[in-house]
C-alpha cells in the first residue's frame, strides 16, 4: 500500500505489477479519484501462486493447530487495532454508510479469525477399531490435512468481510491463499497484508493479487495449474466459469452465487416487525446483499396494508454521504452497476408495472450528481414471468405480490432457478415448520432476517452455490480426510 496506489502483496511484500499496468478505483459516491491500482498480470499470478506454494514447505507447514491459531488471534485483534483505517477504506471503495461498516462489516472481518481458529481447536476425530482374521485388530482414524494453495475469489458487497470468512477458514486448515478481492473495492484485502506481516504471519501464506476477470488476474488465478482448489462468492455467470475453468485439474470449489430471495407474508404475522425485517432486507446496503429480499409475497388481508407501510418505510430512507450519521442509503458500487439496475427499473416501467415509489435515478446535490445513486424503488402488477421477477437486479428494489393460499405462495417463491434464501412471516408456529420445509432455499429465516449463528451451514440450492460454509462445514472444503488404518 502507498498513499497514492494500491498493490499486489506477494509472499510477504507490495509488489508493484510487473508490468507496470494500471486501473482507476472511483469513489461510486461522486466519481472522485481514490486511487490507482496495479493490475497482476500472468507474471504477478505465478509469483503470488508459487510463494503459496512454498509456504506450505516452510515454517507455516510445520506449526500445529495451537501455533496457526494464535497468529489468527493476532490477525483479528490487528484488525481491530487498525479499525478506524479499515473503516474509512471499506466506505471509500463501496459508498456505504459509515454506521453499517462500524456495526458488520469490520467487526465481522476481524471476528472470522477467531471463529475459525476456535473451530478447528475444538473438532472432534473419527476413531474406529475394527476385528482383524488374527483377533489382533486394527485401529482406523481421520485425518484432516490441508488442501494446500486455494484461490479466493471475493465481491465488492462486503468486501472484508466475506474475504476474511473463506480466508479464515482457509489458514486455520494450514492451508495458504491466493486472493483475488473484486475490482470495485481492492483496498481493504491490500491493507489485510500489513496485518498479516505485524501478526507475524510466514510470507507466502495469504497473498493478494489486484485486477479484473475474464483476461485478468482472475482467470489466470482459477485456471493456474498450482491452485489446488477455488473459492468465489459473486454471480452465477462468473461462477460457472469459474467451474469450467476448475474441471481442468479436478479442483474442488466452493461457490455462493446469486439469489432472486423471496419473502412470504402471512395475514397471521406481527406486521411491525415483518415491515421492519422487509424493509431491511430489501434496502439494506441499497439492496446489494446476495441474502436480500426482490420477491416479496403477501396473503391479500393485508396486502394494501403492507404495501402502504413499505412504502412509506423507504420514502423515509435517506440517501447520502457515508461518514453523515443520518445516511441510511448509499450510492450503488459504481455507475456501471446503476445502469444496469436502472435497466431494469425502465423494464418494469415498460412492462407496465405499478410503480409505488421510485422509479429512477437519484438527484443528488453538488458533487454527489456524478456518483452512483438510484432510488429505493417497490413495484407490484408485474407478472411472475417477467424478468424483474426472475433474474437478480441487486439493487434496493422489490416487487410485491398477492397470494391467497399457502400452496400458492410456495408455488411462487419456489419458481425461480436460484435458491440462496428466504424468510416467512407468520404467528402460527405449525405453518412457519411446514414452509420452511417445502422452501427451495439454503436459509429460510422465519420472522427475522440476516440473524444466524456462524456454526450453522450456510450456501445456497439450485443455482445458487455449491458446498456449504460456517463452523466445521467449512472445514470440510478447506481440507482433505485421510483415513489411517493401523493394524494392532
Amino acid at each position: 500500500m502507498t498513499d497514492s496506489s494500491v498493490l499486489n502483496f506477494i509472499g510477504g511484500a507490495y509488489t508493484k505489477s510487473a508490468s507496470g499496468k494500471l486501473f482507476e478505483n472511483r469513489s461510486p459516491v461522486d466519481g472522485s479519484l481514490i486511487s490507482m491500482v496495479h493490475e497482476a498480470g500472468q507474471a504477478d499470478v505465478d509469483a503470488a501462486v508459487a510463494a503459496a506454494k512454498a509456504a506450505l514447505k516452510g515454517p507455516w507447514g510445520g506449526m500445529d493447530i495451537a501455533q496457526r491459531t494464535a497468529l489468527l488471534y493476532k490477525v483479528a485483534d490487528g484488525i481491530t487495532a487498525r479499525f478506524e483505517e479499515f473503516l474509512a477504506a471499506e466506505c471509500a471503495d463501496t459508498g456505504k454508510p459509515m454506521s453499517l461498516a462500524r456495526h458488520i462489516d469490520i467487526p465481522r472481518g476481524a471476528a472470522n479469525f477467531k471463529i475459525f481458529a476456535d473451530v478447528i481447536k475444538n473438532v472432534g476425530a473419527e476413531f474406529f477399531t475394527m476385528p482383524t482374521p488374527d483377533g489382533t485388530g486394527a485401529l482406523n482414524y481421520a485425518l484432516r490435512v490441508p488442501k494446500g494453495v486455494v484461490a479466493v475469489i471475493s465481491p465488492w458487497n462486503l468486501p472484508l468481510l466475506l474475504m476474511t470468512w473463506k480466508v479464515g477458514p482457509a489458514l486455520a486448515c494450514g492451508n495458504t491463499v491466493v486472493v483475488k478481492p473484486s475490482e470495485e473495492t481492492p483496498t481493504t484485502t491490500a491493507l489485510l497484508g500489513q496485518v498479516m506481516n505485524d501478526a507475524g504471519v510466514p510470507p507466502g501464506v495469504f497473498n493478494v493479487i489486484q485486477g479484473f476477470g475474464p483476461d485478468s488476474a482472475g482467470e489466470m488465478l482459477t485456471r493456474h495449474p498450482d491452485v489446488n482448489a477455488i473459492t468465489f462468492t459473486g454471480e452465477t455467470a462468473t461462477g460457472t466459469a469459474i467451474m469450467k475453468a476448475a474441471a481442468d485439474g479436478i479442483r474442488d470449489v466452493s461457490f455462493e452465487l446469486g439469489g432472486k430471495n423471496p419473502a412470504i407474508v402471512f395475514a397471521d404475522c406481527d406486521l411491525d416487525k415483518a415491515i421492519e425485517g422487509t424493509l431491511r432486507s430489501v434496502f439494506a446496503n441499497c439492496g446489494q446483499v446476495c441474502l436480500g429480499t426482490e420477491r416479496v409475497y403477501v396473503e391479500r388481508p393485508i396486502f394494501d396494508e403492507f404495501t402502504a407501510r413499505l412504502k412509506a418505510g423507504a420514502e423515509a430512507l435517506k440517501l447520502g454521504r457515508p461518514e453523515d450519521d443520518a445516511t441510511t442509503l448509499g450510492p450503488l458500487i459504481s455507475r456501471q452497476h446503476r445502469d444496469k439496475v436502472l435497466s431494469y427499473y425502465q423494464l418494469a416501467k415498460d412492462e407496465g408495472a405499478n410503480v409505488i415509489t421510485g422509479g429512477g435515478a437519484a438527484d443528488m446535490p453538488g458533487d454527489l450528481a456524478d456518483g452512483a445513486w438510484v432510488q429505493p424503488t417497490i413495484w407490484t402488477g408485474l407478472p411472475e414471468t417477467s424478468a424483474v421477477n426472475r433474474e437478480e437486479i441487486f439493487g434496493p428494489c422489490c416487487h410485491i405480490q398477492p397470494f391467497d393460499s399457502e400452496d400458492e405462495a410456495l408455488a411462487m417463491a419456489n419458481d425461480t432457478n436460484y435458491g440462496l434464501a428466504a424468510s416467512v412471516w407468520t404467528e402460527n408456529a405449525s405453518r412457519a415448520h411446514r414452509v420452511a420445509a417445502q422452501i427451495e432455499c439454503g436459509i429460510c429465516w422465519v420472522n427475522c432476517w440476516f440473524l444466524r449463528d456462524l456454526r450453522t451451514p450456510f450456501g445456497g440450492a439450485k443455482q445458487s452455490g455449491i458446498g456449504r460454509e460456517g463452523g466445521v462445514h467449512s472445514l470440510e472444503f478447506y481440507t482433505e480426510l485421510r483415513n489411517v488404518c493401523l493394524k494392532l
